[in-house]
């Protein structure tokens, strides 16, 4: 009974041992300045992502749904620069009927500065592209964009395509 008893009392001990540190390791982690600069990339990946698929995506019936959410996406330069070219881009899109689907099938964020608000992001680029008429196409791209941090959320300031190197 004894012996029982005591090893009942080291588990206890035992098991309130590691309920104290793990305590200890999340309130440690919960301040952690790597842990914010990790969420922060990790949310400017992801918006960065969504906003270079969105970009190089069209639905030939619904140009003007699609070019309001390219607006969404994208503030600064990027933004005024297709704000100003919208109804022409508009007039064009629907002339050409060309339906894409742009899927990001890897990227990076290559900067990012958090006290700014920026960042920098590599992606490449599935485009499926199929014309009103002819046989659709499929076509592989790189992009680099910046992304600036605006009430929470990244938006795209720049998107240039990257050559492919020839070896």
């Amino acid at each position: 009974m004894r012996r029982r008893r005591l090893v009942l009392v080291l588990g206890l001990v035992l098991a309130l041992a590691l309920c104290g540190v793990s305590g200890w390791s999340y309130v440690r982690a919960r301040g952690d300045d790597g842990l914010a600069y990790a969420r922060s990339r990790d949310a400017a990946l992801a918006d960065g992502r969504r906003h270079v698929a969105r970009l190089n995506s069209l639905d030939a019936g619904h140009v003007d749904a699609d070019l309001a959410a390219w607006l969404d996406a994208t503030t600064g330069p990027l933004g005024d620069e297709l704000r100003a070219t919208r109804a022409k881009s508009a007039r064009v899109l629907k002339e050409q009927g060309t339906t894409t689907r742009a899927e990001v099938t890897d990227a990076a964020v290559t900067e990012l500065d958090e006290r700014s608000g920026t960042a920098r992001l590599i992606a490449t680029v599935r485009v499926e592209a199929r014309p009103r008429t002819g046989a659709p196409a499929t076509d592989r791209k790189r992009f680099e964009a910046g992304l600036t941090r605006i009430g929470g959320r990244w938006k795209l300031t720049s998107l240039t395509a990257v050559a492919a190197g020839t070896g």
